[in-house]
């Protein structure tokens, strides 16, 4: 949890000065969910290609959001998802 930010689901439970709706993209390898922005922070979660990560804010080289399917959040390296939507064809 973050006193700064909090995800939009959540407004009615936690106040927080700035609220996100989660942008939810896939992992396009192998990662770790961290509880921080240090590689030397605590390993929360495996990611793998596929998975899915909510992202609440990008800051860096940082992504802080929401792992699915285990709901843990934390950190990943942000060059580890597909940030970008697809263009449709």
């Amino acid at each position: 949890m973050r006193r700064d930010i909090a995800d939009i689901r959540l407004a009615e439970y936690v106040f927080a000065p700035h609220y996100a709706v989660p942008m939810i993209r896939p992992v396009t390898r192998a990662t770790l969910l961290r509880s921080g922005r240090d590689e030397a922070s605590d390993t929360m979660v495996d990611l793998n290609p596929g998975d899915s990560f909510e992202v609440l804010e990008i800051a860096g080289v940082s992504a802080w959001g929401v792992a699915r399917p285990s709901g843990l959040v934390g950190y990943v390296g942000a060059a580890a998802l597909e940030l970008a939507p697809e263009a449709s064809a």
